[in-house]
């Protein structure tokens, strides 16, 4: 019996063994692991090429063909890897912007090399809406992959522009991705989307998480074209975690900021913009029961200027490459002289001490683009020149480097003086001696904005906030009441809203059009162009007859003496080189001083030594020894607290002109005062200072 039992023993252990090999050990275990990864793109606004056109060389810090060589890599690590995008993808550079956005034909060379790289998906951001939505249509045609826009519907029949959400099957794990795009494009692109309306992004999640769920979703990821807090209310990525805390990942974007955190269980991720940086979500998934459960979760960013660009991305791409390199250098036209003239002292621009047909020409293009009267625009670099000779569209990053927008909106003569004072506060104030006029080391060259359409002059004898005089408009002094057209970049509408300097919100938008565009429409539609200049605005309050600086500006000609820069190295001429003060220091030789019949004791006060007091005789008596005298214990010293300065709000009142007042800065009334807005002050409201 045993011997049997033994036989039906052996004969079953084999049976197992052979069982074992052929049936996986998974279908007798009771759980299952997996780990998926969901790579995200943010804001790459067109950049495919590790190449910056306006500087015409190549980068190390941002770029498609520095993602896909990321992209790869994790690949490689992980085949179960999904590639997403949240927009702002078609729009940015010269490449998009003026070669193929426009040009409903050509192959769009972003979504070709999209498709190259296997996206799984894209979410429309708003810059996809600015070439209208025939554009939006022919991307989603060319495209291999889908295109996402949850709350984005037709008002003629409610129906979608785009796919609301997909459900991909990854490792027998379905990965629910929605799509929710920016509410707020009407604000931007208003006649361009007149068709949609464009739902709560939260109202939108609930609808369609609730499907992905009947559906039978195992991850929920959000690709979402706004940030992580609301920029206008109702449009932050944190109201949907609160309220559905089952999403397992949220790609924020619209910001161009880091974000990298968890909330309760949802990992919340950003890069910053032009493909600088990859976010990676991990998940590990235990099988239990027939249901697929998260475990671990973890959200990473990587800097794509640790990789090298792929060579592979950019032969496929170098057909779109070298056509924008070909765009860049035809001929536009001819300029007859140079616009900014040459410096009187090396190192300190012309063109921001006087009015130039260099800040003239950019400031007429916005004002005949805009039907503005008055425009502002700034010396974008201290070397800023259109030179003599054959123009192309090159040239023009020379005198306009970024790829700004113009905006026109109306405002108030009080907006537009404190805008102009705001400006003039780049100038230090003159003090007797000075040989030049310097600059604020706190503001940056492209901070300091000259004026046409309107009379005006600095006074640098008087403070910050009070040295714009003379305004005119038409030849009448401007009112506070009056109400003018103004033209600037978006950059500077923006920051000047933001401060609360002006308020009104644009009636004219150029975008996607950039303000260089319109430059190289004037000199194409001109051929030749010259520097015409009107003189309408000048410095005064200073006096340059000091007889030394002939001297000192022919030594800084010989690089004898260097013009002071602020430490960081960014803002040029911070201090004026100032003649009292080299003749104090001994720093000019006596020859010269005697040649421009200058007495150093004009300058220098000497103050006489101190004749010694004779100490009378005293008769020698004889004294007890001191009495011990115990050695003192050190006292905490006590810091005297003082009373915060009481500010009270005068009519045309802003923080930042408060701030600067009490040598503060605006960010820090606002939060001793806790301010909710701190561009929202009112007449005798009492401000705090600290």
């Amino acid at each position: 019996m045993f011997l049997k039992n033994k036989k039906i023993c052996s004969l079953l252990l084999a049976l197992f063994m052979v069982l074992g090999i052929i049936i996986p050990s998974t279908v007798f275990a009771d759980t299952e692991t997996i780990k998926i990864t969901v790579l995200g793109t943010t804001d790459l606004h067109a950049n495919i090429y590790n190449w910056s056109y306006e500087d015409g060389k190549e980068t190390e810090d941002f770029g498609m063909a520095k993602v896909y060589s990321v992209v790869e890599k994790v690949r490689e690590e992980n085949p179960n890897t999904i590639l997403i995008d949240n927009g702002d993808t078609i729009q940015g550079t010269i490449l998009s912007d003026d070669l193929y956005n426009f040009n409903l034909e050509l192959k769009h060379p972003v979504i070709d090399v999209m498709n190259f790289m296997k996206y799984d998906s894209m979410t429309l951001g708003n810059h996809e809406f600015n070439f209208g939505l025939e554009m939006v249509k022919k991307i989603q045609e060319e495209a291999e992959f889908p295109i996402l826009a949850a709350n984005a519907n037709y008002k003629a029949d409610n129906s979608y522009l785009a796919k609301p959400y997909i459900i991909k099957e990854v490792a027998g794990v379905k990965v629910g991705i929605l799509g929710l795009t920016n509410p707020n494009i009407p604000r931007w692109d208003g006649p361009k989307v007149e068709e949609l309306k464009f739902i709560s992004p939260l109202k939108s999640a609930e609808k369609h998480i609730k499907e992905m769920k009947e559906e039978g979703v195992d991850l929920i990821i959000l690709s979402t074209h706004m940030g992580y807090t609301s920029e206008y209310g109702g449009d932050g990525a944190d109201e949907i975690i609160a309220k559905f805390p089952e999403v397992a990942a949220v790609l924020t974007g619209h910001a161009h900021v880091t974000e990298k955190q968890k909330v309760g269980n949802t990992l919340v991720g950003a890069a910053r913009n032009e493909g600088r940086q990859v976010v990676r979500f991990d998940f590990e998934l235990t099988k239990k029961d027939n249901k697929w459960i998260i475990g671990d979760s973890t959200v990473d960013i990587i800097e794509v200027k640790e990789y090298e660009a792929s060579k592979e991305l950019k032969e496929y791409a170098k057909e779109y490459h070298n056509k924008t390199l070909e765009f860049l250098t035809k001929v536009i036209g001819t300029a007859s002289e140079n616009f900014a003239p040459a410096s009187e002292i090396p190192g300190i621009p012309e063109a921001q001490l006087r009015d130039t047909g260099l800040i003239d020409l950019i400031n007429n293009v916005q004002l005949k683009a805009t039907g503005a009267d008055v425009a502002g625009a700034a010396l974008f670099a201290s070397g800023s020149n259109l030179r003599a000779g054959d123009l192309t569209y090159a040239s023009i990053f020379e005198i306009y480097k970024y790829p700004n927008t113009l905006v026109g909106v109306e405002v108030t003569g009080a907006e537009l003086k404190a805008y102009m004072e705001w400006s003039a506060a780049y100038y230090n104030t003159f003090i007797p001696g000075d040989i030049n006029i310097s600059f604020n080391p706190n503001i940056r060259v492209y901070n300091y904005d000259m004026f046409q359409g309107v009379d005006y002059k600095i006074d640098l004898s008087k403070p910050e906030g009070e040295r714009i005089v003379d305004l005119k408009f038409k030849d009448e002094l401007v009112k506070d009441t009056d109400t003018l057209k103004l033209a600037i970049n978006n950059y500077r509408y923006g920051g000047l809203k933001n401060m609360g300097i002006i308020k009104g919100e644009p009636y004219f938008e150029s975008d996607p059009k950039s303000l260089r565009s319109y430059i190289a429409d004037y000199i194409a539609e001109n051929k030749t162009i010259a520097p015409i200049v009107d003189n309408n605005w000048e410095v005064i309050g200073e006096d340059f007859n000091h007889p030394l600086r002939d001297y000192i500006i022919e030594q800084v000609k010989e690089g004898k003496i260097e013009i002071p820069k602020s430490e960081d190295g960014r803002t040029i001429n911070v201090k004026a080189i100032n003649a009292i003060e080299m003749i104090n220091a001994g720093l000019i030789p006596e020859e010269v001083l005697k040649a421009n019949n200058i007495k150093i004791e004009e300058f220098i006060e000497e103050t006489p030594a101190e004749e010694p007091v004779p100490t009378p005789e005293v008769p020698a008596v004889e004294t007890p020894a001191p009495a011990p005298v115990p050695t003192p214990v050190p006292q905490p010293e006590v810091k005297p607290v003082l009373a915060p300065q009481k500010y009270v709000v005068k009519a045309g009142d802003v923080l930042w002109k408060i701030a600067r007042q009490f040598n503060t800065t605006w960010e820090k009334l606002a939060e001793y005062n806790n301010l909710k807005n701190p561009h929202l002050i009112f007449p005798n409201q009492v401000i705090l200072v600290p």
